[in-house]
């Protein structure tokens, strides 16, 4: 009995210390997933109505449930938008909305897109999902030789201005080479289109519907890893964010930092670092739409602070920041007090275990901004 009985509490503690490690091994995970920035929710909107929690991608699925109860006309269509999506971002609205107005496409990008310009023409409101951004190359014809063009090539006789496109982007913490990808720089060289790329669910709402509800076609691009990561109070009714416009987070004096998407995140970060370790103060800029991007505001800040530091994750090599640096050097030389800094991806595919160390991460940020104020 007794040996029967020391053979139990050693079976107990067996199981609670698997349970401990199983627990750390998730906080682990958890906590790795994350890493590279921390989320802080902005303050409730007040001006928009009630609001509710959501992460971001439910906020996607918000907006696009306000623009098919409104629009009579608007239809998602993408692989496995019927299904919900493989991020969920349509869970539920082919249900409410029918099958005629949210469904399955076959897997071809080029056809989705093509599809979408045909429908927008018509007049209808098209709102087509390429699964990841990575996977949006195979529509790139379609987007530059036609959406693009459309009202261009008419004299204005027709365009396909009601168009959409979304597609989950960036890092996720495990994406590798085809899920990972931040593909923007290639259509900010495409007049006739707007890009967009929020950095929040409450802001992912209003960029969004300002998104379909313009005359121009737009890709909107969604930080994947913030789908469920990033968690607001967020309207329930419709509203809107006007496009172009940088939004200066946080007011500082001596270096400008410019980011979009999840990489606002770990400006943030580092102009916090930079307060407390080097007491430099730090302008957190979001420009939230790349094309066309909003270089008054940026550059009304490098006056100011006379130091300027780009990050994004895709490649540095023709990444926007660079087109943001031109421009920055046009407009502001003689205000510069040190070389315009970039911090972005390598020039590398992006990796898989070696995902960590190939982010432009806070400490890489930090170096830059410590560099410029030595400088």
């Amino acid at each position: 009995m007794a040996a029967m009985a020391v053979l139990g509490l050693a079976r107990v503690a067996l199981h609670r210390n698997g349970a401990r490690l199983v627990r750390a091994a998730v906080t682990t995970t958890a906590q790795r997933s994350v890493a590279h920035f921390t989320f802080v929710p902005e303050p409730e909107p007040a001006q928009y109505g009630p609001t509710q929690k959501m992460n971001l991608f439910q906020s996607i699925t918000s907006a696009l449930d306000n623009i098919l109860a409104k629009d009579p006309t608007a239809m998602i269509f993408g692989e496995d938008v019927a299904f919900g999506g493989v991020f969920r971002c349509t869970v539920g609205l082919r249900d409410k909305y029918g099958k005629e107005r949210v469904f399955n496409t076959p897997l071809c990008e080029q056809g989705i897109v093509g599809f979408g310009i045909g429908i927008a023409v018509t007049g209808a409101t098209a709102i087509a999902e390429i699964q990841f951004a990575d996977y949006i190359f195979p529509a790139f014809d379609q987007i530059v030789n036609e959406a693009a063009k459309y009202r261009y090539r008419s004299g204005n006789l027709f365009d396909c201005g009601s168009l959409t496109i979304r597609a989950p982007w960036g890092c996720v913490g495990h994406g590798s080479l085809y899920h990972s990808q931040s593909p923007e720089a290639f259509f900010s060289h495409i007049p006739g289109v707007k890009v967009v790329i929020p950095r929040s669910p409450i802001q992912a709402k209003g960029l969004l519907l300002s998104c379909i509800e313009d005359k121009n076609p737009c890709i909107f691009f969604e930080p994947k890893i913030l789908y469920r990561a990033a968690v607001e109070q967020v309207p329930v009714e419709a509203y809107q964010i006007p496009l172009s416009q940088a939004e200066v987070l946080e007011e500082g004096n001596d270096v400008t930092l410019v980011a979009w998407g999840t990489q606002v995140h770990v400006m943030r970060e580092v102009a916090s670092m930079a307060q407390e370790k080097l007491g430099v103060s730090c302008e957190v800029i979001d420009l939230r739409t790349i094309l066309p991007w909003d270089a008054e505001t940026v550059c009304k800040s490098v006056a100011k602070t006379g130091r300027l530091l780009i990050s994004h994750e895709a490649p540095v090599t023709g990444g926007f920041a660079a087109e943001i640096s031109s421009t920055v050097q046009e407009e502001c030389f003689l205000n510069l007090e040190a070389p315009i800094s970039r911090v972005c991806g390598y020039d590398t595919p992006f990796p898989h275990i070696f995902e960590p160390f190939y982010i432009p991460d806070k400490w890489k940020c930090f170096d830059a901004v410590r560099k410029m104020i030595n400088y």
